[in-house]
């Protein structure tokens, strides 16, 4: 009886472990990296390994895989102005950010899956107020996420526009918590 009790109890620890692996970080992680793959192919997408430089001009499916962010993925889908008008009425030049800049960002949030349909899970682009928060150029003290902060330095400018592929560890915390990648639509401008 003693026996069949220790090989039992044997029985359901190795199930365990089993049933635990499967669902483990890095098992996690390399499903999402599958989906990234996955969306990129299914998508169409070109990778950039290198930055195009600024006077490349984007075509729809050209995207930089960021150096030093594994899967993070831009698009410049527009450049905007290197201007803009402060509060004080003067015109200011913003080349590159220098960081402590407040930007409103409206964005669409959706999430990678295996099939063709993505599920947007969030959109400001309709709301009356857009995003605020301090650019701070690697997003380490921000309220929004390090792949937003990598993409504005990026943008760089007032107005401009892009596309992400943002994986969860350069995401917000609940992508991080969920190990889930998501896609962003980004408008950012400069507040005045």
């Amino acid at each position: 009886m003693k026996k069949v009790l220790l090989g039992y109890i044997w029985l359901c620890g190795i199930l365990l472990l089993t049933g635990c692996e499967q669902n483990s970080y890095s098992a996690q992680r390399e499903q999402e990296d599958k989906l990234i793959a996955n969306y990129i192919s299914r998508m169409g997408i070109r990778v950039l390994e290198e930055w195009p430089g600024d006077d490349y001009v984007w075509e729809e499916k050209d995207y930089y895989r960021v150096a030093g962010y594994d899967d993070l993925y831009f698009h410049l889908v527009s450049r905007g102005d290197s201007v803009y008008v402060s509060a004080s009425g003067d015109t200011v030049k913003i080349d590159p950010l220098s960081g402590g800049e407040t930007i409103l960002m409206r964005y669409k949030e959706y999430e990678l899956t295996d099939d063709s349909d993505t599920t947007s899970n969030w959109n400001t682009n309709d709301a009356p107020y857009p995003t605020e928060f301090k650019y701070d150029g690697y997003g380490d003290n921000s309220t929004s996420c390090v792949g937003w902060q990598v993409a504005i330095g990026l943008m760089r400018y007032s107005d401009s526009e892009c596309k992400m592929i943002v994986p969860s560890k350069q995401g917000f915390s609940a992508a991080m918590r969920e190990v889930k990648p998501y896609g962003y639509d980004l408008k950012m401008r400069v507040k005045p």
